[in-house]
């Protein structure tokens, strides 16, 4: 009996030593070390108190006056977005008859008031597939109207019935500097009209993650906070002036860590003013696939520098071919400005509009000179472009004819594609909008109707293929 005590109470009197040192030893140092963490900004600051060399200069009196300008043109946007999720539940199956069901999500982004009459402009990302959407203006919600998309550029542009609202100043992204002190403004997190500070890190930065047929490779990137719930919203210099739509964060965690990323507004205004004036964009092309110069390519064809971009690929009865040039040639200039990457190729031409008159500074061999050519749309020609699109009642869905042109740049006789997806048969298979519909069981389609006439017979196992959005050719699989 006196030895179990005895056992007990050694116990005991360890549990309480243990206790002790693991507060004294681990716990408490623990808490050293996150007092540390907490207050190493200011430890930094005293090792280098005075200098600030190292800091762009920036008057605070700036950035408060660039918010109180700006942060009333920037606008919350809600969508109510329809997602369908499978239920393993033997019940849906007995009641139902499928255990497929739809729900209900709300998400949410920013916009930013691009014209006092309800034009505001914000992220494709944003709106997409959403089948209502709501704009807060200050102590307001009110119901938007989509006015058109342009997934290659990630801009749409929506409308409320308003007049007078505080259309936001427009700057100048092609007069951006790096360096140049930077504001972000939107609704992180739901946290409405949130300002955060940073320069601008680099322009004309190849974001590979955001991509699509003919996609955006020219974005800002600046270290000023971006999170999610900031797409759509603005990019402002030190004059309130817009200079960029905040879009992307390149992060591992899904949250923001040093890189944010805005498509220019000088390219955000011409993709709306399109949008606005004609229902979609008007892209101009110069009928050429350029790619950029590196060890390996300037060895294989003996280039003496790397500057400039060399021609892969010339279209046919495309403005590049009628002017002559032709694959092997390096771009060294478009529209006088210099070129030395694929990604300022790419922003140059996405400047203009077809029918725009540009010259181009070539180099072939040792030889320079310069072509004046008339850019096209992607049909060849310098005429407006609408859309060929033709609704499938029976299908639920609306479909885009593939053009030409982008049918020779996918390397494809014919496709049409998904767009609109409502309630019918494509929605019910699961095919995504933007996916491009090029054969069905190995039948090539021509028309819509070849689409419907299958799809609606089929029985046994069907095979639709065809390319993504990002250009990837894939199919999906059924048994009827």
């Amino acid at each position: 009996m006196k030895k179990g005590l005895l056992i007990l109470l050694l116990g005991f009197s360890g549990g309480i030593l243990g206790s002790f040192l693991f507060f004294r030893l681990i716990v408490e140092d623990l808490q050293e070390k996150q007092t540390l963490v907490m207050h190493e900004p200011d430890q930094v600051s005293l090792i280098r108190p005075k200098d600030v060399s190292y800091l762009p200069n920036a008057d605070p009196g700036e950035f408060i006056s660039a918010s109180s300008a700006s942060t009333q043109s920037v606008v919350y946007i809600k969508t109510v977005i329809s997602q369908e999720y499978e239920s393993m539940s033997l019940l849906d199956w007995f009641f139902y008859g499928s255990p497929r069901h739809s729900q209900k999500v709300i998400t949410s982004g920013s916009g930013v008031i691009y014209k006092k009459d309800g034009y505001i402009i914000t992220n494709n990302h944003v709106i997409e597939q959403a089948q209502e959407i709501q704009v807060v203006i200050g102590k307001r919600t009110l119901a938007a109207t989509l006015v058109g998309t342009d997934p290659s550029t990630d801009i749409a542009v929506i409308k409320v019935d308003e007049k007078d609202l505080p259309a936001i100043d427009i700057g100048s992204s092609k007069n951006l500097k790096v360096g140049e002190w930077v504001l972000a403004i939107g609704n992180p997190f739901n946290l409405t009209s949130t300002v955060t500070a940073g320069i601008v890190s680099a322009k004309g930065r190849n974001l590979s993650s955001l991509s699509s047929n003919f996609p955006i490779v020219f974005f800002i990137q600046t270290d000023a906070a971006i999170n999610p719930g900031n797409s759509g919203g603005a990019l402002v210099n030190a004059s309130g002036q817009l200079v960029g739509i905040n879009t992307a964060i390149l992060s591992p965690s899904g949250a923001f860590s040093g890189y944010g990323f805005a498509v220019p507004v000088d390219i955000a205004k011409k993709v709306a003013d399109d949008i606005i004036s004609y229902g979609r964009v008007q892209k101009a092309y110069l009928g050429i696939d350029v790619m950029d110069i590196d060890d390996k390519v300037a060895k294989t064809l003996e280039l003496e520098s790397y500057e400039g971009v060399i021609v892969s690929d010339v279209f046919e009865n495309m403005a590049a071919e009628k002017s002559g040039l032709e694959a092997g040639d390096v771009i060294l200039g478009v529209g006088g400005n210099n070129i030395d990457s694929k990604a300022e190729y790419d922003e140059q031409l996405a400047y203009y509009r077809p029918g725009d008159k540009i010259s181009v500074l070539v180099k072939r061999e040792k030889e320079k000179f310069e072509v004046n050519t008339t850019l096209t749309n992607f049909n060849g020609t310098t005429e407006i472009v609408i859309k060929e699109l033709i609704q499938s009642e029976k299908l639920g869905v609306v479909f885009e004819k593939v053009s030409p042109t982008e049918l020779s740049q996918l390397r494809i006789s014919s496709g049409f594609r998904v767009e609109n997806i409502d309630d019918g048969l494509i929605k019910e298979l699961g095919i995504d909008e933007g996916f491009i519909i090029t054969s069905i069981n190995g039948y090539k389609i021509q028309k819509v109707d070849d689409i419907e006439r299958i799809l609606t017979r089929a029985r046994g196992r069907v095979r639709v293929e065809g390319l993504n959005k990002n250009g990837v050719k894939g199919y999906y699989s059924y048994y009827f």
